[in-house]
């Protein structure tokens, strides 16, 4: 199998795993424990409580070498791979990086007075100080961001593009710490001691570069699609209140245009009392061409065309007395 093989959620871990160890590391940020017998990736993965295809994102993308033609666009867990990101940090900070530096003060030869080991030492001293800034600053606010983000809220003042922009190799550092103890470091009876932890720097060079890679190729892009659905889910919601805005303002207009003037209002009095259009206009000293304005007016608003219904609305609003009602069925 190895990098020509593109691994399934059919296959068994313990198949992959012995296919290519390095991958145990990609297990352990995902916080797969070991003991998983023939279980299949998928099996282990519900087991766990891990999303099943962004796990075999990573791992495919690591072990075909980070190849930019193996990038999924889609199928990936925002939340999955930020937390295999924070645990990727989490061991490089609190274990592999205090591990290496232990190794160095037992490889050296201080019984003499070595300038070149307080130099590696100090050196890497710096380097672990950078990474911690480094990935402190992800841990605070890049994924603060994205959990944000995954909430439905975005900040508009910050943005993946930010981070990208500011993405350090901090594998660049630690390969001159490497070149100097390969090239300068005094030969001493700890040559095992020095040959061990320069593997280890080694391994660690190579796995800072492919966490970094990850972040890039595999983090970024899933957070720029999960950006646009934000924003896109924002339009939607805004376009929803200004329709609901617009309804309501129709409806209060509707509602407006439903209510009769005053002068209809007086109008309806005198219709239903029984008085023609040119003794309305001499009664309220207006033209009978308004007053047939007026009715015209006042049957679009109430939706009434029978005399009988008017005089029923003019009762039931108070517009008039019975006694002065005059039907004209």
């Amino acid at each position: 199998m190895s990098k020509k093989h593109l691994y399934t959620s059919t296959e068994k871990m313990s198949d992959i795993i012995c296919d290519n160890y390095s991958l145990l590391q990609v297990m352990s940020r995902f916080d797969i424990p070991l003991g998983f017998g023939d279980c299949s990736v998928e099996e282990v993965c519900n087991t766990h409580q891990v999303d099943c295809s962004t796990f075999l994102s990573v791992l495919n993308f690591i072990n075909k070498g980070h190849s930019r033609n193996f990038i999924p666009s889609e199928g990936i867990s925002v939340q999955s791979l930020m937390d295999y990101l924070k645990n990727a940090h989490h061991y490089f900070l609190d274990f592999q990086l205090p591990n290496i530096r232990r190794k160095l003060l037992e490889a050296f030869d201080c019984s003499s007075d070595n300038e070149v080991t307080f130099l590696i030492l100090k050196f890497f001293d710096v380097f672990v100080q950078e990474v911690r800034n480094h990935m402190h600053y992800e841990d605070q606010y890049v994924f603060s961001y994205v959990e944000h983000l995954l909430q439905g809220e975005r900040d508009e003042a910050y943005g993946i593009d930010k981070f990208v922009r500011h993405h350090d190799h901090m594998d660049e550092k630690l390969a001159e710490l490497k070149n100097s103890i390969v090239k300068y470091y005094p030969a001493n009876k700890n040559a095992y001691l020095m040959n061990a932890v320069l593997f280890d720097i080694f391994l660690c060079e190579q796995d800072l570069a492919s966490h970094a890679k990850v972040e890039e190729y595999l983090f970024v892009p899933a957070v720029l699609r999960l950006e646009d659905d934000v924003k896109k889910q924002k339009l939607i919601q805004a376009k929803k209140q200004a329709e609901v805005a617009l309804n309501t303002s129709d409806s209060d207009e509707e509602e407006e245009a439903s209510e009769l003037s005053q002068r209809e209002k007086e109008i309806v009095a005198c219709i239903v009392k029984g008085m023609p259009n040119k003794e309305i206009a001499e009664h309220l000293f207006i033209s009978i061409h308004t007053v047939i304005t007026h009715r015209k007016n006042i049957a679009r608003k109430l939706q009434i065309h029978s005399p009988t219904l008017l005089t029923v609305y003019a009762i039931v609003n108070k517009l008039v007395d019975v006694s002065e009602v005059k039907l004209n069925l």
